[in-house]
């Protein structure tokens, strides 16, 4: 120990602190390279983490689609089928109407324009609504005709009194 205390004693405080320094620097120093190497083996650790994350990602994307698109054609098939149930019973309850004599009789009044032994038909039209079905019937609509029939057309209804 008196060996150490003289060679400190000869050197100045200048020397001693920067040997301190030297010291403390090569602590300092040796502290950041290992943090420095659990810093790199941490990155390491995370971008494997990542890397794993990234294929599980890639890996479940294609059968989560799969999965999402499949949901919704069962959707849309329930969808279905319950507006085929819906239409099927509403020609159920029409199948039986059917069934009933009086309905089938109304039905064909309505439509056929039956009568019974006894009744009198009336059937009026309208005038305008019967130009238009003939014009529809022979396939004449006013753009369809010729450019001079359509003129000829106006005359003669400007010449109408009360049109």
């Amino acid at each position: 120990m008196a060996g150490n205390r003289d060679r400190f004693s000869t050197f100045s405080t200048a020397t001693r602190l920067k040997q301190l320094g030297e010291r403390t620097a090569a602590h300092v120093y040796r502290s950041q390279s290992r943090r420095q190497v659990r810093r790199s083996r941490l990155t390491g650790r995370a971008a494997l983490l990542v890397l794993v994350l990234c294929t599980l990602v890639v890996a479940l994307a294609y059968p989560m689609r799969q999965y999402v698109s499949q949901r919704s054609e069962i959707a849309d098939q329930q969808r279905a089928a319950a507006a085929a149930r819906e239409r099927l019973e509403r020609l159920r309850d029409e199948k039986a109407r059917w069934q009933d004599d009086a309905y089938a009789e109304q039905q064909a009044r309505k439509h056929l324009h039956f009568l019974r032994p006894g009744e009198i038909g009336y059937i009026m039209t309208d005038p305008g609504a019967q130009a238009a079905a003939e014009r529809h019937r022979t396939g004449q609509a006013g753009s369809d005709r010729p450019w001079y029939s359509n003129v000829w057309d106006g005359v003669d209804k400007a010449d109408r009194p009360g049109d």
